[in-house]
């Protein structure tokens, strides 16, 4: 039998990650002492994030379950604890490293960003964007989506964050917050930050002008910690108001996705969203078109809301944007998709068979190949 050793039981806890940061804990400074007698006894220190943390019961059961794979290792005295002050300061400034609370998503960013709109609500937009996202953690990318639809958020619903009418919360380190994560993906809303406790749950109304908004969004961005991320989506209220034009003043670099409906008249006002993005210097990559026709068991398709809108508005946008603008796809009505968001389990997971769910996937593996690259970049370096 092999010898226990402390790199050994070091080794093991480096494939230990911890859930909200996605990276080892031996790298965030979460291993305090680690000890191993001749039989084979260990004695392992794991220090919390914070008290109460939301991961602790998964971080333990991970530290319990590697240590007891290490060679040699017989028994297990597991001490848990919680970071000093200083600790978590040290952890908050190794996490941002250089950029402190500035806004990660700059021109130099690698990530990829996508800023989700349409020009009036009720088209299913955000339905669209969850599942896109979810989509994307799929294909192993690393995902963020901000709801960004302040007044109409409904992000954490359709991802299961809402639990018997209340919404899962971001855990706060310092002053850095660590989003919540489902299926894959790392959520952010301003419905994590409402208290159910005084009659601000998931049925609250949001009234607030346009300072307020900005500033919202802004934090989202900066004092959020996303990580290295290889897509963010951000949820857009619909039409051309105050977020629409917040996020193009933060986020000038996005490309931007108009979502709209078959009809011609949804179209016309689906336009309009994009018009605006492209005023603040965003790219508008592409038309989502939902709702479209309804499969019938004869092998017919039911067209509900009329045909072509998704086309036209595509074919609008590159006349006005002087740039092609594709229709990206058209999904099609699905009781799957809409039962889905009404439970918390996208479509792409519960479903992954039905037509709506493959005409998401389609979107996905369009924006999954369109890496961002160094080349023709400036890397800014620093000398020390």
């Amino acid at each position: 039998m092999a010898e226990a050793s402390v790199d050994g039981i070091l080794s093991r806890l480096a494939r230990v990650l911890d859930p909200e940061i996605r990276r080892p804990i031996t790298d965030l400074g979460m291993v305090g002492p680690v000890s191993v007698d001749a039989e084979g006894r260990a004695a392992v220190s794991i220090k919390l994030t914070i008290v109460g943390c939301p991961a602790a019961d998964t971080i333990e059961r991970d530290v319990r379950k590697a240590v007891a794979s290490a060679p040699g290792v017989t028994s297990l005295d597991l001490d848990v604890t919680v970071m000093t002050p200083d600790e978590r300061r040290a952890l908050t400034e190794r996490l941002r490293g250089s950029r402190r609370r500035g806004n990660p998503f700059t021109a130099d960013s690698l990530t990829r960003v996508y800023a989700v709109t349409s020009g009036k609500g009720g088209v299913g937009k955000s339905t669209l964007t969850a599942n896109l996202a979810v989509a994307l953690a799929q294909r192993g990318l690393r995902v963020g989506l901000v709801d960004a639809d302040v007044y109409g958020f409904s992000i954490p619903g359709i991802l299961g964050l809402v639990h018997d009418g209340v919404t899962q919360q971001p855990t706060r380190v310092d002053d850095m917050i660590l989003p919540p994560i489902a299926h894959g993906v790392k959520v952010i809303s301003i419905g994590m930050f409402l208290d159910p406790a005084r009659g601000q749950g998931s049925s609250t109304a949001v009234a607030w002008r346009g300072p307020m908004l900005h500033r919202t969004i802004g934090q989202f961005l900066t004092d959020v910690y996303f990580g290295d991320l290889d897509v963010l989506l951000l949820d857009l209220p619909p039409g051309t108001g105050d977020v629409a034009i917040s996020v193009g003043q933060l986020l000038p670099d996005a490309d931007v996705l108009v979502v709209t409906t078959p009809q011609p008249a949804a179209a016309d006002v689906a336009v309009r969203s994009g018009v605006v993005a492209r005023q603040t210097g965003q790219h508008v990559f592409g038309v989502i078109e939902n709702m479209a026709g309804l499969p019938q068991p004869d092998g017919s398709v039911l067209e509900l809301f009329g045909s072509g809108g998704g086309a036209e508005a595509a074919a609008r946008l590159s006349e006005v944007t002087g740039e092609e603008v594709a229709l990206l796809a058209s999904v099609p009505l699905s009781v799957d998709l809409r039962a889905g968001g009404d439970v918390g389990e996208p479509i792409v997971v519960s479903a992954p068979d039905d037509p709506a769910a493959a005409a998401i996937r389609a979107v996905a593996d369009r924006l999954a190949t369109r890496p961002r690259g160094l080349a023709g970049r400036s890397l800014n370096p620093t000398l020390n």
